[in-house]
């Protein structure tokens, strides 16, 4: 399948997304991976680990002219090291994802909707969220709330964040895409973002940009 969307938004950040139906030898040849990247992927065990890295360059050939060289800070968060752009990735078995924005900070995470996330509740939610949840769509729901706290996560790009203490997602009613709202707290801070998502093939899909 290959590129399965391409997307600018309204805010100037760029979406792409994968699908991954190829043979690893097909990524490869798709992916133009540099050399010392390609070394450190052929150490991963896992083949399916090794196919996302891999679409994840490949997705990155269709979103930038030049060849760009893919490097992680110690923290793990992405950064292109011939381009200033912001970057967040993200990936599961079926697709991989990224979200690109020239100035502000970024994050993606999707999620299959075939994966339990009721260890999610517990975890990652506040006795609001938890309130909010209807019985009949609670996995789609932890879904959402589980994706929009790891894409506001990797935009923060901060240790020890309490998911169910710090980031507070509004209420809001499931649908195949929309938008959320939700505030991160800290000391002495609090700051607010929107968010949006989409849910395609079992799968749910949650961005978000600073400002």
């Amino acid at each position: 399948m290959g590129l399965y969307l391409k997307k600018k938004l309204d805010n100037e950040a760029e979406i792409g997304v994968w699908q991954i139906t190829e043979t690893e030898e097909e990524l490869v040849e798709l992916s133009s991976t540099p050399s010392d990247e390609m070394e450190e992927i052929s150490f991963i065990r896992s083949e399916s680990l090794r196919k996302q890295r891999l679409a994840v360059r490949a997705l990155l050939n269709t979103m930038f002219d030049d060849k760009v060289y893919l490097s992680h800070h110690d923290n793990g968060k992405p950064y292109i090291e011939n381009n200033p752009v912001n970057i967040s990735i993200t990936h599961t078995a079926k697709y991989v994802a990224v979200i690109l924005h020239e100035e502000e900070n970024v994050g993606i995470d999707i999620e299959s909707l075939d994966r339990d996330f009721s260890a999610v509740e517990k975890k990652a939610l506040s006795e609001d969220e938890i309130e909010d949840l209807e019985d009949e769509k609670r996995n789609e729901q932890l879904a959402i709330y589980w994706c929009a706290k790891e894409a506001i996560f990797k935009l923060l790009s901060r240790y020890n964040v309490d998911f169910a203490e710090q980031i507070e997602i509004e209420r809001f009613r499931l649908r195949g895409e929309g938008e959320l709202e939700a505030t991160f707290s800290a000391k002495n801070e609090e700051e607010e973002f929107d968010l949006e998502y989409i849910t395609f093939d079992r799968h749910v899909l949650v961005w978000v940009v600073g400002e």
